[in-house]
């Protein structure tokens, strides 16, 4: 079957999306083609008496729940193509690769898969990350020709390029992005969430600093006679790497999955979060 080309027009920007088979909505742009028996869902079984929490289809729950993995355990690799040091901390590889050789750290995985959902259900005018300097860099501004021009901490947009709403130049977006965010800015931009308890897919744990961590749930269950949550995290780190699920080594029975009920502190295999630092996208 031929490929066919979707064209739409928004804000005077024409938005060209990369050929799809007419037989298959793509929901993950970075890919050629998505086998849903390789998702999150199908690959992260459940604990016995857990059911996963009812979401909304087409939703971002919905998306990073199905988000792709590379079939069985492989190496996480870095963005030269070199394994990582620490090959123990994972449980399996996000199938995503990597933009702007190292500058798809930790936060900037996060910011990737936002984008990225966003993106998927053309919500443009909601593509939108704040620089370190509190500067809001726009997705749809970025569309129309804008660049942001930087001189220390500070930031000019100027129209100097053709209008390009494509999906190349949506990753060369983030690529911007990436390289004037991190921890500290997402951390300041995004609402906290008060009891872990209480998380949703998507929630993020956050330290902002210089590095600082970041890990995203990507998925959440629930027991069926006593309500507990578990969820599923996942990691991008420093230098620049493979997205990937995590092990839970405190918990090897529960692993990958972590209970939301954590006394303390939450202790992943690289980093340490402190129940406080759980904070949410807006809406």
């Amino acid at each position: 079957m031929k490929p066919v080309f979707k064209s739409f027009l928004f804000t005077g920007v024409l938005f060209l999306l990369a050929p799809i088979a007419q037989s298959q909505d793509l929901k993950y742009q970075w890919l050629r083609n998505y086998d849903p028996a390789q998702s999150i869902e199908a690959r992260a079984s459940l604990p016995k008496g857990y059911l996963r929490t009812p979401v909304k289809p087409g939703s971002y729950e919905d998306w990073l729940r199905h988000l792709p993995l590379k079939p069985g355990n492989p190496q996480v690799l870095l963005f030269n193509g070199a394994p990582r040091a620490n090959q123990q901390a994972h449980f399996a590889v996000i199938d995503l690769d990597l933009i702007g050789r190292d500058l798809q750290q930790c936060a900037d995985s996060v910011i990737r898969l936002r984008a990225e959902y966003l993106y998927s259900v053309k919500d443009y005018p909601s593509i939108h990350f704040n620089f370190t300097s509190g500067d809001q860099a726009r997705f749809d501004r970025y569309a129309e020709g804008y660049r942001p021009m930087v001189a220390g901490n500070y930031v000019r947009w100027m129209k100097t390029a053709s209008p390009d709403g494509s999906y190349s130049g949506f990753r060369n977006y983030l690529t911007e992005v990436f390289r004037y965010a991190g921890t500290y800015s997402l951390s300041q931009e995004m609402g906290p969430v008060k009891n872990p308890a209480e998380m949703q897919i998507g929630d993020v744990f956050i330290r902002g600093g210089f590095p600082g961590h970041a890990i995203i749930i990507v998925d959440l269950a629930e027991n069926t006679e006593t309500n507990e949550k578990i969820f599923l995290p996942a990691q991008g780190y420093i230098p620049a790497q493979e997205m990937h699920l995590l092990n839970n080594f405190n918990d090897p029975d529960l692993s990958p999955w972590y209970s939301a009920n954590f006394s303390g502190d939450l202790v992943t295999p690289e980093y340490t979060f402190k129940k406080t630092e759980l904070k949410r996208f807006a809406k």
